[in-house]
């Protein structure tokens, strides 16, 4: 049996990281059970988590790997309607069906499905698109992202109620609204976790290499191409996960959602917050997501704020909010304890 020793600084930060997710999870089970946050502050509360999981596997793609995707809500709409039409057959079906944990379980399969859906054509289109680079690959995924949307309007079982109630054209109505807000919670905190553990493994440091030098790395023995399809994967995994969040809590689904406009809203929050960074990208996509609904008094003038905000950032910090710096809760509680200035110390004093 192997015996796998974790270092003694990466298990206290696991404990600390832990301990911060709690914390910030009674908060939110205070705030809700106690009624300080109302629905609309709720419903605010679940647009940031959607944003939270499409900004943050969208950076695998474009800042780790170094490629410009525009077809991220094509994988986003597979994952939504995969996941409300699955609920509905298991509700039609009398499958996991009552309040509570049955209405739970159903829309995780649902949702997880819509994420295995979304991946598979990840991979069909990763293989052709991600043999091009730069300004050709963002017009390739474009396309694709669009073809997937216009197939999804034209199918008739995806309009209306939905299989042989459907009909083409229109908007999927009649999704049970399952996204609950603390589930929700803990499966933008999973997303996170896993994609962190992703781009700080072996894949994570070879798609790093492969942005940095592309034919270095290849020279070097990586097999590029699975790296790209990989990332590529990934992403459009969590792109489906967010799609079946996001039909479960909307109720209704229409294609014209997941237009080319919306994957660049993706794209501006990932580059407002810093390629490669994952907590740059969760500042964003919280900000730049509620940032409209805070400015809504300002009805008329809130987009223009929100447009000058976007271009001071890329003026006075072009490498977004963070760059690829990533905030650590381990570090700062060295920081406040001291350690980290003792750390220094110790090494300096090694030195000598």
């Amino acid at each position: 049996m192997i015996d796998v020793k974790i270092p003694k600084e990466k298990k206290k930060g696991m404990i600390i990281n832990l301990a911060g997710v709690l914390l910030l999870f009674g908060v939110l089970v205070v705030l809700c059970e106690t009624g300080m946050l109302s629905n609309y502050i709720k419903g605010i509360l679940m647009v940031c988590g959607i944003a939270v999981i499409m900004a943050c596997s969208l950076n695998i793609t474009v800042g780790y790997m170094g490629q410009i995707a525009l077809g991220d809500c094509g994988f986003m709409a597979i994952g939504a309607y995969t996941a409300a039409l699955i609920t509905k057959a298991m509700e039609s079906g009398g499958i996991l069906v009552g309040a509570g944990a049955p209405n739970t379980l159903r829309f995780l399969i649902g949702t997880l499905a819509g994420g295995i859906l979304a991946a598979v054509f990840g991979v069909l289109v990763g293989i052709p698109a991600l043999r091009l680079r730069g300004d050709y690959l963002a017009i390739i995924t474009l396309g694709f992202g669009e073809i997937i949307r216009v197939i999804i309007q034209n199918l008739k079982f995806a309009g209306g109620k939905g299989f042989s109630e459907g009909q083409a054209g229109q908007a999927l109505i009649g999704i049970n609204r399952l996204a609950d807000l603390y589930v929700v919670f803990w499966i933008v905190v999973l997303t996170v976790v896993i994609l962190f553990t992703f781009v700080r493994s072996k894949y994570g440091r070879a798609i790093i290499a492969i942005r940095n030098d592309d034919i270095a790395a290849g020279a070097s023995g990586l097999n590029t191409t699975f790296y790209k399809v990989l990332a590529f994967t990934v992403s459009a995994f969590f792109a489906g996960i967010a799609g079946g969040i996001f039909a479960h809590y909307i109720g209704s689904l229409n294609a014209a959602s997941f237009g080319w406009l919306k994957s660049t809203e993706y794209v501006i929050m990932v580059v407002f917050g810093g390629m490669g960074s994952l907590t740059g990208s969760i500042i964003a996509a919280v900000v730049l997501s509620a940032l409209p609904e805070a400015l809504r008094s300002f009805s008329e003038y809130r987009m223009l704020v929100y447009s000058v905000a976007l271009v001071l950032v890329m003026i006075f910090k072009p490498t977004g909010l963070l760059g690829t710096y990533e905030f650590s809760l381990l570090r700062l509680f060295n920081r406040i304890t001291g350690k980290s200035g003792k750390k220094l110390a110790d090494k300096k004093q090694e030195v000598k």
